[in-house]
């Protein structure tokens, strides 16, 4: 088996021409942009672009693969000479079932397959230009076309309070919206991580994946997966979720969740963290609302106190959250270990030293096992790192 890094949940923020995908996402996130930037600079294998549905973007990879710069693998996925495309979408499911809209994403094996999911879904949105559009059309029903074109279904970030399979989108569990023998796996979120996930039994029989969601290119790979494969194939992935012949997600990598945006209950106004006055109004401001926080809504949600055998889960602090690494600091690291992953999994402390200040290299060190002293984040506002 070969060991592979991948973040599957990438988003495009500008097609070629210039016209807006993810509406929310740096227009620098174009296609070429994000290639080069997460095998280059992040040291990725793998990579899951999640807006592969929109026309324009499937005519640049089709033209990519007539220009021979990558080929469509027959294992299923673009492949180039480091780096793979798995072609996804990121669909927003609001069906009569749910509480609240759920993002999903759905992974297809090629391009035709993804062309056929295109076309099915333009009859089901308003716009198939753009990313996680609004689908109009049932969970299940969905789940079922996936797997028609043999795809894979995943849960977005379930655990997020706005657009989330938990956060509002079902009461208590995920049988309420899906069929639970139809997803393959469930992506985490940047606010929780597999020993919080597993204080629900439901869970249990799920793979769980680490993905940066990235809206920036300085996002990709905040979270990532070490998987081991033959192959940086659709197929190879498949048969590691399935942990099929020695296939399997190795490592999970993320932030400790109080460094993501809805770890705690804060007042939606102030964002200080969440404390009632007596009449359900914040002690700080006085404003009647917050944001309930993923740590809290595990609270309510949790029933099960054992869990099953997973991959280790390390908390690794990105290095843009660190204090004193800027682009210049960031940009002279890469290029003396050839990549963030390099920095992060490879380099020693001598090594940092030699690049860095010592304490600059003690910080990454700490980075890496989660060692650093945090701020807990919420309310939309991400933590960090104390100085």
């Amino acid at each position: 088996m070969n060991k592979y890094f991948a973040d599957l949940h990438i988003h495009l923020g500008r097609t070629r021409e210039g016209h807006p995908v993810k509406i929310t996402a740096s227009p620098t996130l174009t296609l070429q942009n994000v290639l080069h930037h997460a095998e280059s600079e992040k040291g990725l294998n793998l990579i899951g672009i999640i807006d592969c549905h929109v026309p324009e973007v499937l005519t640049e990879l089709e033209e990519m693969l007539e220009r021979e710069e990558m080929i469509e693998h027959e294992e299923g996925g673009v492949y180039g000479s480091g780096l793979t495309i798995l072609l996804g979408s990121e669909l927003e499911i609001y069906d009569e079932y749910c509480h609240g809209p759920i993002h999903v994403l759905a992974f297809m094996p090629t391009l035709q397959k993804m062309h056929e999911f295109s076309a099915w879904l333009s009859e089901r949105t308003k716009n198939i230009t753009l990313s996680t559009q609004r689908l109009y059309e049932k969970g299940k029903v969905v789940q079922e076309k996936v797997k028609t074109l043999g795809g894979l279904f995943i849960p977005a970030h379930i655990f997020t309070p706005f657009k989330s399979l938990f956060g509002k989108g079902v009461q208590r569990s995920l049988t309420e919206v899906f069929d639970p023998t139809l997803i393959d796996a469930v992506e985490l979120g940047l606010s929780s991580d597999t020993r919080m996930a597993d204080t629900v039994k439901e869970l249990h029989q799920y793979p769980f994946l680490t993905n940066s969601d990235a809206h920036s290119l300085g996002k990709i790979a905040r979270e990532y997966n070490e998987l081991f494969l033959k192959d940086r194939t659709f197929a190879e992935f498949e048969k590691a979720l399935k942990k099929v012949e020695g296939r399997k997600i190795a490592h999970n990598y993320g932030l400790n969740p109080a460094l993501g945006k809805y770890h705690h209950t804060v007042c939606e106004k102030c964002l200080h963290l969440w404390e009632e006055d007596g009449k359900g109004n914040c002690v700080f401001c006085g404003h009647h609302s917050f944001i309930k926080g993923v740590y809290e809504r595990l609270q309510e949600l949790s029933d099960s106190s054992e869990s099953p055998v997973r991959p280790p889960y390390t908390h690794q602090v990105p290095l843009q959250f660190l204090p004193g690494i800027g682009p210049k600091t960031l940009e002279k690291l890469v290029a003396a270990f050839g990549s963030e992953m390099g920095i992060l999994h490879h380099a020693s402390e001598k090594e940092l030293s030699q690049v860095v200040k010592p304490a600059l290299a003690d910080l990454i060190l700490k980075a890496r096992s989660g060692e650093l002293d945090l701020v807990s984040g919420g309310g939309g506002k991400y933590g960090s790192v104390k100085k």
